[in-house]
């Protein structure tokens, strides 16, 4: 027995010093948990990165669209091929799928705020990609710091609503509408009051080179193909005659904002740089032969919102008006060069419309021909009640080419495009341009941050030539005579489901 208590009290001893061992090798303090912090400095949605004074939203969406009628983005088919000819071929519905990413990070610093916002796309299209397929986008990177901009953020020549114009398609002709970024150096200055200025330098190409004619070479015809442009090379068309990029474009604005809406007033000064002249009709340019000289354009607008209208608790009216000289690319902008390339085309039973949208025109050993263009936009939206609204909208663009008109109409009688197409020697007027649209949109939104919408546009090509066109239409067999030239009307709808978070 005693030798059992012996051993128990021995064993219990040992259990003690091993226990009081252990202790002492244990930090005197545990480190304490480092939790996420919610940042309220910047609004809903930031918190702190553990470990730093800043702070970072991370956002996104899932965007599902179907176009009918139309092309990708929406774009009616008023840009040839198939969808402009009506050809059989054409597709009756266009499918998109879109992920989109965001970041949005906040530091304050005795300068101010330091901002960096990134923006991904991750898309799939019907006919562009494999099954498995898709592309990628980066639409918005830019870093802010101490009133510098410097990055891809939207044109400092748009109003501050740009990205919130209240319809689903970006091939709606609304003026300058660079819905993926211009990678840009500015400068805003705050006065009070909600008045600001800003001077900036932006990148010209892709969105603002509108394209030069050599008339003495050869353009890309009504219906002819074209390469791969949007998101590839800018505007690359068949005849397009613009050189380098030399200098960016110098845009300006001042703004106001209030509680009852937004002023915005804008500015921007483009440059035009041509290729060489051509070694003979429809010959690639040489060097030795020389070019004309660089020209300047410039482009002015004037933009108003209105908030809380008396109409109804959130509506909005927005106006814009622009006009621009050798500078066609802040009038007829968006993405509408998915497939056209600087040329609207479209086509009914044996009738066409069509015309172009240039910086300007020139032949061998002259200077360039400025065009002319100008724009009106308005958008409605009433909510109805918190879950539904209905927008209405309208545009109408203009382009006009003054001397330049003889050049284009001898060009096309010539047959100087890449379908040889022509126009009857008794064609008259000219290639002045307008294309006017109406549209409207209804959206519901049963819960928050998930809408379906649905759209419908109606859109018009007014030309100012009078004769026939003879030359291949696709899917179209050539009428004899030719085709006559007049105004044409598109019509084309959307439906899209959007799920922010």
């Amino acid at each position: 027995m005693t030798k059992l208590k012996s051993l128990v009290l021995g064993s219990a001893a040992g259990l003690i010093a091993i226990g009081g061992a252990q202790a002492a090798d244990l930090p005197v303090k545990a480190k304490a948990v480092e939790y996420v912090k919610v940042c309220s400095l910047y609004g809903a949605g930031f918190y702190y990165i553990p470990g730093t004074d800043t702070c970072i939203k991370i956002g996104g969406a899932i965007r599902l669209d179907t176009a009918f009628g139309g092309s990708t983005y929406d774009v009616p088919f008023w840009q040839g091929g198939a969808g402009g000819a009506g050809a059989f071929t054409q597709d009756y519905f266009v499918t998109r799928e879109r992920i989109n990413l965001t970041t949005d990070t906040r530091t304050a610093t005795e300068y101010g705020v330091v901002r960096t916002y990134a923006n991904i796309q991750f898309d799939f299209l019907q006919n562009r990609e494999s099954i498995a397929g898709g592309y990628t986008e980066v639409d918005y990177a830019f870093i802010q710091f101490a009133g510098f901009t410097f990055g891809k953020a939207v044109s400092q020549f748009d109003p501050q609503w740009a990205l919130s114009k209240p319809y689903i398609s970006s091939g709606f002709n609304a003026g300058s509408n660079n819905a993926t970024g211009i990678p840009q150096i500015a400068y805003t200055a705050s006065f009070g009051n909600g008045v600001s200025g800003t001077i900036s330098l932006e990148n010209a190409s892709p969105y603002r080179n509108a394209g030069l004619w050599n008339t003495d070479t050869q353009i890309i015809g009504p219906f002819g193909a074209t390469a791969p442009g949007y998101g590839t090379v800018s505007n690359n068309f068949a005849g397009n005659a613009y050189g380098g990029n030399h200098i960016p474009d110098v845009v300006g604005n001042l703004r106001l904002d209030q509680a009852w809406g937004t002023l915005h007033f804008g500015a921007a000064m483009h440059a035009i740089t041509p290729t060489f002249y051509a070694t003979a009709a429809g010959a690639a340019g040489n060097a030795s032969l020389g070019h004309a000289d660089d020209s300047y354009g410039f482009a002015v607008t004037g933009a108003v919102e209105f908030k809380n209208l008396p109409t109804g608790a959130g509506d909005t009216l927005k106006l814009e008006a622009s006009y621009a000289k050798g500078a066609a690319k802040y009038i007829f902008g968006g993405t509408t060069d998915t497939i056209g390339g600087g040329r609207y085309a479209k086509a009914n039973a044996n009738s066409i419309g069509f015309g172009y949208v240039l910086d300007g025109v020139y032949q061998n050993n002259g200077q360039i021909i400025q065009s002319e263009a100008w724009q009106v936009s308005a958008f409605y939206e009433h909510y109805w009640n918190p879950a539904w609204r209905t927008s209405v909208f309208g545009n109408y663009s203009h382009i006009s080419y003054g001397d330049g008109n003889a050049l284009m109409l001898a060009a096309f009688q010539a047959g100087r495009n890449n379908t040889g197409g022509v126009l009857s020697p008794g064609t008259t007027g000219n290639f002045d341009l307008g294309l006017a649209q109406i549209g409207t949109r209804t959206a519901w939104t049963p819960v928050q941050n998930l809408t379906l919408s649905a759209q419908f546009t109606y859109s018009r090509i007014e030309q100012n030539l009078n004769g026939t066109y003879t030359g291949p239409v696709t899917g179209r067999a050539t009428p004899v005579g030719g085709y006559t030239l007049s105004n044409q009307n598109a019509y084309n709808g959307s439906v899209q489901i959007l799920r922010s978070f």
